[in-house]
Parts: C-alpha cells; sequence; structure tokens
C-alpha cells in the first residue's frame, strides 16, 4: 500500500475512568473512501475529532500528510475539512456569506468558480441569499458539507454527512464524494447508513468500544464474510426438508414455503438444484441473494470479530 495520509498510532482518549478510544492503530491511503462504521458511542467522532484537532488525544499519535496534528496543528488543520453531526454555523449570514466567511478563516478568498461549483453541487443555488436560519434540516447539513470544502482539504472527514437528506439528494451528494475522490481527495466517512457506505467505500473499518475491530477491503470482506444464498419458493409448504437438502445444510424458511441455501465453499449450487430436482418438490421460483454489508456488520459486531483483534 502506497504511504498513509493519516496515520494513526497507539491511539487512546480517556474521560475520567471512561476510555472513549483504546490503543487504535489505522492507516488511510491517498484518493481512497474509507468508510468507519460503528454503532452509537463506539468512538467514530472521538477518532475524526482528534485527527482534525478538536480533542486531544490522552496517548498515541496521529498525522496527517506526514505532519504530527499537534505539534504541526496549523499544517494539519488546513489540510483536512470536517463535516461534524451538529450545525455549526452563524443563523444571521445568509448561505453565501457563510461560505465565504468559512474561506476567510483558513486565509482563503473564494473565487466565483469555486463558489458556483459548490452550490449547485449541493443543490443550494436557489438559496445562497438565504438566510442560514431559515433552512430546513437538510439544507443545513449541505451547508455543512460546503462549509468543509470551501478551502479544497486534502482530507475530508465525513461524520453521518447525509443524516436527514432526502433520497434523491443523497444520491446526489454521492456522486459529488466520487468526484472529490476522483480529484484526489481522502475521504474518510461515518455513517448508520449502511448502503452509502457500501456504495462509496473502497475499505471499511469497524469500530466498537473504542477498539478497531477490523480494517479491510470492502469486496474481501464481503466474500469472506457475506456469501450468497439460493432461495427457492414453493408452490405449496412442506413440514420437513428431504434429508440429502438437509445434509446440504439447507433451511427451511416462511413457514415451509421457501427452502434457503448457503453457497458452499466452491461457490457452485448445482448439487443443492440436483437434490431439488431429486425430490421432486412443488417449485414457483429460485432466486439467489448476496449478503449486504449490514449484515455483515451486525455479525462482526456480534462475534466481536475475533476477539477485537485489528
Amino acid at each position: 500500500m502506497p504511504d498513509p495520509v493519516v496515520r494513526i498510532r497507539g491511539l487512546s482518549k480517556r474521560y475520567g475512568d471512561f476510555t472513549a478510544l483504546d490503543r487504535v492503530d489505522l492507516d488511510v491511503v491517498q484518493g481512497e473512501i474509507l468508510a468507519l462504521l460503528g454503532p452509537n458511542g463506539a468512538g467514530k467522532t472521538t477518532l475524526i475529532s482528534i485527527v482534525a484537532g478538536l480533542v486531544r488525544a490522552s496517548e498515541g499519535e496521529a498525522t496527517v500528510l506526514g505532519r504530527d496534528v499537534v505539534r504541526d496543528y496549523r499544517f494539519t488543520r488546513r489540510a483536512v475539512g470536517l463535516v461534524p453531526q451538529e450545525t455549526n454555523f452563524d443563523p444571521f449570514f445568509t448561505v453565501e456569506e457563510t461560505l465565504r466567511f468559512q474561506a476567510g478563516y483558513f486565509g482563503v478568498r473564494l473565487s466565483p468558480d469555486r463558489l458556483e461549483e459548490i452550490l449547485h453541487a449541493l443543490d443550494l443555488a436557489g438559496k445562497r441569499h438565504a438566510n442560514t436560519r431559515s433552512l430546513s434540516g437538510g439544507m443545513k447539513r449541505r451547508l455543512l458539507i460546503g462549509k468543509a470544502l470551501v478551502h479544497e482539504p486534502k482530507v475530508l472527514f465525513l461524520d453521518e454527512p447525509t443524516a436527514g437528506v432526502d433520497v434523491r439528494l443523497r444520491q446526489q451528494l454521492w456522486a459529488y464524494v466520487r468526484l472529490l475522490r476522483s480529484r484526489g481527495t481522502t475521504i474518510v466517512l461515518t455513517t448508520h447508513y449502511l448502503e452509502e457506505a457500501e456504495e462509496l467505500a473502497e475499505r471499511v473499518a469497524v469500530i466498537d468500544r473504542g477498539r478497531i475491530l477490523l480494517v479491510e477491503g470492502k469486496e474481501l470482506l464481503m466474500a469472506r464474510r457475506g456469501g450468497k444464498t439460493l432461495r427457492v419458493s414453493l408452490g405449496a409448504p412442506i413440514p420437513e426438508l428431504p434429508g440429502r437438502l438437509a445434509a446440504m445444510g439447507a433451511r427451511l424458511a416462511e413457514g415451509g414455503c421457501a427452502i434457503d441455501v448457503d453457497a458452499p465453499s466452491e461457490g457452485s449450487f448445482g448439487p443443492v438444484l440436483a437434490a431439488l430436482a431429486e425430490a421432486g418438490l412443488p417449485i414457483g421460483d429460485v432466486e439467489t441473494r448476496r449478503a449486504r454489508l449490514e449484515e455483515v456488520f451486525v455479525s462482526l459486531l456480534g462475534d466481536g470479530a475475533a476477539g477485537g483483534a485489528p
């Protein structure tokens, strides 16, 4: 792998007796989208806040573009864009004023072209002169994203960026995130919309109770822990499975009206289909489905990902 843009080693954060982060190691490489997933209170926002310079770690270190986030905070904060969960802009300014002032905090004069790109990408062009306190919840989320982009950061942290955003705009934002990635921006995404992580991320990091459970390529993770299932809908319910199908790991579903079989290690359902034909069952429909990231995520939290080893 190339040298990491964000490098985290032994990072811990304690609040009294509570440990929010526990010796976290994590690398994020240039130009990737990494989904940082975990339940509420897992430590996602704490981790992001430390790298963004909003929180001091109790132990360990974090670097951005090779520079320490504490010693070289002026450099690293300029290199990072953060979309927080909570709104943090002055309600008395317009949308355009908010973006221009935010750019000014980084010593950047926002060009007309850059301003137009952000406004149109976030579907805020029609609200550019509207006071921010008049915006809907979804529009406020979009404005937060715009604020994080005005200084063209090399690393972008998106902490629940599409919470409260409608489906149409969410897909537009996904397209814009991909555009940013294609331009070389490195993106760390936290989200409770597992569909969003599945759609955007190349790699997935799972955190729980302040510890990284695993970091793995999305496709490899899905292949290793997901797999495919064959669903056979029957024309009439059956009380029990024929012996050969039961031996293959098949199981009844929907009150005996369907049969589910997980893909064997070699990935072929041929023997299962042969056993179905041999049994002479009344088959109504046959379909295959691949496990979603949401199912894999739930299973990881359920088994602790092999004891919580990174």
